[in-house]
């Protein structure tokens, strides 16, 4: 497997040159847990990738070529940094005559229970004044479930550091859909590194993401060739939206929709 480096300044400038990167250095390979085999092909497009974003809110933060938009964007900054989902993985619901949970679990479910690891972080950094722990970080895996799920975590680690005066953040997925999931898994990450370090009191560092199977699944080849072209073709200031001052005005007026249709789903459940 080829081992991809991206180096950018901000998140969109990380994720356009990751996709032109993953169709120039990806190797196409099956996916046992994914079956495409009636499609007479190869499942995926696949490397190792890391992305390192040096300024990550900077604008402009938002790209054009992804899948969710406004709404759903804001649904999962609710979800890691507020944990809007977070009773599904208690709720019980019957399927083909099983009891399950309606949730395995949700990333926010992971890092505060059973022990609340951003509070740990947060003091872990904060236990000398040189903020310079290396031991402030948050897992995710849970073997014992894990192991057992036919949809384990993909996220595995993330660590926080102080360094610079800054606060760094590195995190690693054992595997990302890049068309489908990582621009909204960093868009919320970076969320809430900016909000661990507004507690600590010191500015947004940098931000790395690492996948160790970044992938492309077959069925969005298509999707993402067209992406790539534009990416080689287009101005990036074409393929982006400025958040501050216009995209996130777009998220905040969803987010009144977006609790009260949870609301709804926990009263479905006999919770509210």
């Amino acid at each position: 497997m080829k081992d991809v480096f991206i180096e950018a300044q901000t998140l969109p400038e990380a994720y356009h040159k990751g996709i032109l990167a993953l169709f120039t250095d990806g190797q196409l390979a099956d996916c046992s847990d994914w079956n495409l085999k009636n499609l007479e092909s190869y499942s995926q497009l696949e490397c190792r990738m890391t992305l390192h974003i040096e300024h990550p809110l900077q604008e402009p933060r938002i790209s054009k070529l992804v899948i969710c938009g406004p709404r759903e964007l804001e649904q999962y900054r609710l979800e890691i940094l507020e944990g809007i989902l977070d009773f599904a993985v208690d709720v019980e619901v019957e399927r083909n005559g099983k009891i399950e949970a309606l949730e395995d679990y949700t990333y926010h479910h992971r890092m505060v229970k059973p022990i609340d690891q951003i509070e740990f972080a947060i003091n872990e950094l904060k236990r000398n004044k040189e903020m310079s722990s290396r031991r402030a970080v948050i897992g995710i895996r849970d073997n014992l479930c894990d192991t057992q799920l036919a949809n384990p975590a993909c996220l595995q680690s993330m660590q926080f550091f102080v360094r610079d005066g800054k606060l760094d953040l590195c995190v690693l997925f054992r595997s990302n859909d890049f068309a489908q999931a990582f621009f909204m898994n960093a868009f919320g990450f970076i969320c809430l590194q900016e909000h661990i370090a507004n507690q600590l009191g010191i500015p947004v560092g940098t931000y790395a993401q690492t996948s160790n199977s970044m992938h492309v699944y077959q069925q969005n080849f298509e999707m993402f060739n067209a992406f790539a072209k534009k990416v080689a073709t287009e101005p990036i200031e074409d393929l982006t939206y400025e958040y501050e001052g216009f995209f996130k005005q777009i998220m905040d007026a969803e987010r009144d929709s977006i609790l009260e249709s949870f609301r709804k789903l926990r009263e479905k459940h006999g919770l509210d």
